[in-house]
């Protein structure tokens, strides 16, 4: 029986996510989502000892859309989930997805030394950890 070789969160993850202000509305929020076709975003730590948070078009369908509310009278850190749930760049992908699993989420930051460099999903975790599922490694 082979052995699946590591695979670290690194070569999944989505790099450099949009980092916006907790101040900003939800409306400069959608724009931004629209404009790089992202589903997520990174709210910035407002100083050193905070943490950051995640704001995912799921929240805005949740928190806006479906209870009628302005876009744009209504803050990213009001709808926001804080703290994000993170994991690091090197965490093995098999973990990544357990972590996620046992918190019932969707996706999470990726953090190198204390900062954000990316998102992973849980889609691409699993997806990415059952490429080549069944096949022999060659020893070769």
């Amino acid at each position: 029986m082979s052995e699946q070789s590591y695979i670290s969160v690194r070569d999944v993850m989505t790099p450099n996510p949009i980092v916006i202000d907790g101040l900003a509305t939800v409306a400069q929020a959608v724009e931004l989502l629209r404009e790089k076709g992202f589903s997520s975003l990174v709210i910035d730590k407002r100083h050193e000892g905070d943490e950051y948070g995640l704001l995912a078009v799921h929240d805005i369908a949740e928190h806006i859309v479906s209870k009628g509310r302005a876009p744009d009278r209504v803050n990213v850190y009001e709808i926001m989930s804080k703290p994000a749930v993170s994991v690091d760049v090197g965490m093995n992908i098999k973990y990544a997805v357990r972590l996620l699993m046992r918190f019932r989420l969707t996706r999470a930051l990726v953090l190198e030394h204390g900062g954000v460099v990316g998102i992973v999903t849980l889609r691409d975790l699993t997806l990415r950890s059952l490429d080549g599922a069944g096949e022999k490694e060659d020893d070769a």
